[in-house]
Order: structure tokens, then sequence, then C-alpha cells
């Protein structure tokens, strides 16, 4: 048997393993990091940590961006797993299938899963979606915080790249953009934020680290 034969026998496993563990991975990784942390924050402090507005202003529009973002980046995986012959549609980046690329792929998104799992645990009860205007939370500064600002915004930018590495095309490409945008403005107003709230305390640690990594 040719080694070409089985580079593609490969191939084709890693396809098919690739189209159950990516929805289960992101199913998993939303599950585990955003639903279960929502939750029991919410028992903690006796209210909804989800606190992104529903107007129209800054805050609104990039948290429901960033939703549709994630929306239809579930629904690619969902593609993906059931509707194969899509995927040539997806416009595949070919100098970069290769199973070198997607096992670098699949270790990032293992990384990042654990990582943002780390990261909001070190963030206690101060754990939001959204910036919560109207409690005033501890700026944490340890665990994963005293390495990146954005340690969970790093992690999330990690998933979106292993993303692009397992299955490379101008779909998944263009998903790592718009999210890396989104998260860059939200980290902005954040940062605003923060300096409103805690002054001085976290513009020194602001400058002692970098804004993700």
């Amino acid at each position: 048997m040719s080694d070409t034969t089985n580079i593609d026998k490969q191939t084709d496993k890693m396809i098919d393993f690739l189209r159950i563990f990516l929805p289960s991975y992101f199913i998993a990784y939303f599950g585990i990091a955003f639903v279960a942390k929502s939750v029991i924050v919410a028992k903690r402090i006796g209210k909804s940590p989800l606190v992104l507005p529903k107007d129209d202003n800054a805050y609104g529009l990039i948290g429901f961006y960033f939703k549709l973002t994630m929306i239809f980046m579930f629904i690619y995986v969902l593609l993906f797993a059931f509707l194969t012959t899509l995927y040539d549609k997806f416009l595949p980046i070919l100098q970069l299938d290769t199973l070198t690329i997607k096992y670098t792929g699949l270790g990032l998104l293992s990384f990042a899963l654990i990582w943002t799992i780390i990261a909001q645990g070190h963030m206690k009860n101060s754990w939001r979606i959204g910036i919560d205007t109207k409690t005033k939370t501890e700026l944490i500064t340890t665990g994963l915080f005293q390495f990146s600002r954005n340690p969970i915004f790093f992690g999330m930018i990690v998933s979106l790249v292993g993303l692009f590495l397992t299955t490379p095309n101008a779909l998944t490409g263009l998903f790592l953009i718009l999210v890396y945008v989104l998260i860059q403005i939200q980290i902005r107003l954040e940062e605003e934020f923060l300096t409103n709230q805690h002054g001085q305390s976290y513009l020194t640690y602001k400058q002692k680290l970098r804004q993700l990594i």
C-alpha cells in the first residue's frame, strides 16, 4: 500500500472524527464555559450575570453581533457534520488542509477549553457576560489574570483558530476575523468601564500586562 493511500485513509478518519468532535466540542465549550458558569454565579450573587443590554447602544450592538456570529458558527459545524457535500462550497484552503495542521487545531481547541474554564474559575463572582454597570465587581488580577488582562477572550480566540485549522476554509477564516474584531471592540469598552470603576488600580494593572497574552 502506498504512502499516499495511507495518508488518504488517515485523512478520511480524521474528517469522520471531526464531524463528531466539532459539534460536541462547541456544545461542551459554551455549555460548560458559559451556561454552567452563569448558573453558578447567578446562585452566588442572586441575579443573572448576563447583563448585555437589549437596546442599540455600543454594548448592545457588540453583544448582538457576537451572538449572531456564534449562532452561524454553530450552524456551520452542524452542516460540516451532517451535510458533507456542502464543504467544498465553503472554499477550503487546500494548502492548509493537512493532517499535521488538523492535529495542531485539535490541540488548540483542547487548550482553549481548559484555559477558558480555568480563567472563569479565577473570575469567581466577578464573572459577567457583558458590562455590569449596576454592581461594582472585584478587580481580578490573580490566576491567569496575572498573565493576561483578558484570558477568557484569549481562550475564545484560540478556539476559533483551532476551528480554522481543523477545517481551513474561507468561512471559518471569516468567523475568526469577525470574532477577533468584535472582541477587540468589547475589550476597549470594558477597559473604559473598568478604568472608571477602579481608577488607578486598573490603570496600574493595565500597564503591567499585555491585552491578551
